[in-house]
């Protein structure tokens, strides 16, 4: 009788693997799908931050090179107006040329006022408003109405030292980009 009772404990134990193991084996399954699954979904994502930090930096390269570009352009073409002006020969058509290009410099610096960083646009603050104090000086030299201290050699240096602090505006932006700021201005 035990060997009787030994063999049917032994059958039920057989059946009872054979009925369970597909479920057994289906929870299994399902369990290292899912770990997989949440693993490619923390792939991907990890994948998107990346594409994400990416077209932050794109963006911000591609508004500082318009900055960079609207605010020299803007320098010089005001450096240049200071010169008619200071000979006599300002003209409307140089005037229209000044105002286009601070327009393109506004535009530039609205630009980066959405999409530049702390550092960055405290100094295109500074540069902002130290352009247009020389813009006022030079239209009140060309009215004939300088502001007091202010002659044409004030206002000449004032922009050439603006030369100088651009170059440090440039390492901000490119340490801002993540790419070596290069050497300080001297």
């Amino acid at each position: 009788m035990n060997n009787a009772l030994l063999a049917l404990a032994g059958a039920i134990v057989a059946v009872t693997g054979t009925l369970l193991a597909p479920i057994l084996s289906q929870r299994v399954l399902a369990r290292v799908q899912t770990e997989q699954f949440e693993r490619q979904q923390r792939s991907a994502d990890a994948q998107w931050l990346r594409e994400q930090r990416v077209a932050e930096v794109e963006k911000r390269r591609a508004c500082y090179v318009t900055a960079n570009s609207g605010y020299r352009r803007y320098r010089i073409e005001l450096m240049k107006y200071l010169w008619l002006v200071h000979k006599g020969e300002a003209t409307a058509q140089a005037r229209a040329d000044l105002e286009e290009t601070r327009h393109s410099m506004h535009t530039a610096f609205a630009e980066a006022q959405m999409v530049a960083s702390d550092v960055v646009l405290r100094e295109l603050d500074a540069m902002t408003a130290t352009l247009a104090g020389a813009y006022s000086r030079t239209l009140h030299l060309a009215d004939g109405t300088p502001h007091p201290g202010w002659a044409f050699e004030e206002i000449q240096a004032e922009l050439l030292e603006l030369g100088d602090r651009w170059r440090n505006m440039r390492g901000l932006m490119r340490a801002d980009l993540g790419v070596d700021p290069g050497p300080a201005a001297p």
